[in-house]
């Protein structure tokens, strides 16, 4: 599947970033399918090609989050389409330790 994201280049603490057309198990920095544009979050400056992206669009590719945000501020309509992860199951077992531990303190002001 395809995935128009961003890849990162620039230097340590001056990031750039390059919009790409990318199959989605490459890496973030790899190989990408065709370059559409640039952004610059230092200046918020957004240069892309409006064709190039209306064209990966329309043979399925889908937006990253970030990159539907930046392209929605430029007048494109596009809504994610895909889910964000699920909560892992590490974060379930802190949960429930922290409910346990409320019935245990209530019992000890009920015995006094």
């Amino acid at each position: 599947m395809v995935r128009i994201r961003l890849a990162r280049t620039g230097s340590k603490k001056k990031p750039l970033y390059r919009l790409v057309a990318a199959d989605k198990r490459f890496k973030r920095d790899g190989r990408f399918l065709e370059k559409l544009g640039t952004y610059n979050p230092m200046t918020k400056e957004l240069n892309f090609n409006k064709e190039s992206i209306e064209k990966w669009l329309s043979v399925g590719a889908s937006a990253s989050e970030t990159v539907s945000k930046l392209l929605n501020k430029e007048g494109f309509d596009l809504k994610l389409t895909f889910t964000p992860k699920e909560k892992t199951k590490k974060d379930e077992p802190k949960k429930e330790a922290k409910a346990e531990e409320q019935p245990v303190e209530a019992e000890e002001k009920a015995e006094e």
